[in-house]
């Protein structure tokens, strides 16, 4: 009993150190540019996350905010010397950066950056976006034009994408509402789900499930982590293949669709059920089945090492 006393305190220390810190410092920066719908928000943070939403003005309006690891306006001062933040305008694009040229003396590697900057900027609906971030998530709404993401420390967030998508974050999952161009989405560290896509999908994670609620063209869909849910609607575009070393799949496709079926596991059964199949090797019921379905077509490849390969008719 005599240590507690001791550890009473240890306590104490350790919890006023976490809340210094925890302690923030904010400061915002604001610019607006008139622009032209077309043109493209270039952004580029360490640290920080982005938010990206439109309107129906002619007005590009950035707001950088500024968060300090620091616990006086003194040191945000000093820390804001070394920040490089530049918003500016070429032509209907905008960008906005900010960047650190140099370590500041006493802050550690776990502490660096030493202030987080957030973009949060509104942008003309018919717009594009080209995002990148070491250290926050990316939220994008409605835009008309393509859209570039990339995190290393986040999730990412879209929503109807009027043009082609490549996301990419290696600490997150991501979520796409609806894509009306080709889409790209990877991840290594979550789940991926998407609403509706008009155009090809390429989509790889190492960390989580996938799902599809709707593809109009062809898919491409990989996990180690999880299981594969997918819904193509009409015929298929072109070849399509979906593999999982974690899980499940479960496809669900027209059933007037005409493709050839070529389904594997080792971690379970393959079952197709309502669907007219001329079968060239295995079963319904075993580890493979093979075979034409209304006469054949694309090819529809589904691989797991983890569960069930089910196939059926909407």
């Amino acid at each position: 009993m005599k240590f507690l006393p001791c550890l009473v305190l240890a306590a104490g220390l350790s919890g006023a150190i976490t809340l210094a810190a925890q302690a923030r410092i904010e400061r915002t920066v604001e610019k607006s540019f008139n622009v032209q719908p077309g043109g493209t928000l270039r952004i580029e943070t360490q640290g920080g996350e982005i938010r990206v939403s439109s309107t129906n003005d002619s007005v590009v309006k950035v707001t950088a905010r500024e968060r300090f690891r620091t616990d006086s306006d003194t040191e945000a001062d000093e820390v804001l010397k070394k920040l490089e933040l530049t918003m500016e305008q070429n032509g209907n694009d905008v960008t906005a950066i900010a960047k650190y040229e140099s370590r500041i003396p006493g802050f550690h590697w776990g502490s660096w950056p030493p202030v987080s900057v957030d973009f949060i900027v509104t942008v003309p609906a018919k717009y594009a976006a080209d995002l990148h971030t070491s250290g926050g998530g990316i939220t994008v709404g409605d835009l008309g034009g393509k859209v570039n993401a990339r995190t290393s420390g986040g999730g990412i967030k879209l929503g109807k994408i009027g043009g082609d998508i490549d996301a990419r974050t290696s600490g997150g999952g991501i979520t796409l509402d609806e894509a009306g161009g080709a889409v790209q989405l990877h991840s290594s560290g979550g789940s991926i789900t998407v609403g509706h896509a008009a155009g090809p999908a390429e989509i790889s994670t190492s960390g989580g499930g996938i799902k599809i609620e709707s593809v109009a063209n062809a898919i491409h869909a990989s996990t180690s982590g999880g299981s594969v849910r997918a819904t193509i609607t009409g015929p298929l575009g072109d070849d399509c293949v979906l593999n999982t070393s974690g899980g499940s799949i479960k496809v669900t496709v027209d059933k007037a669709a005409a493709f050839r079926l070529d389904a594997s596991t080792s971690g379970g059964d393959v079952r197709a059920e309502g669907l007219t199949i001329t079968i060239e090797n295995g079963g319904s019921g075993r580890s493979r089945l093979a075979g034409t379905v209304n006469g054949g077509g694309h090819l529809l490849k589904l691989r797991s090492s983890g569960g069930d390969v089910v196939v059926t008719p909407r």
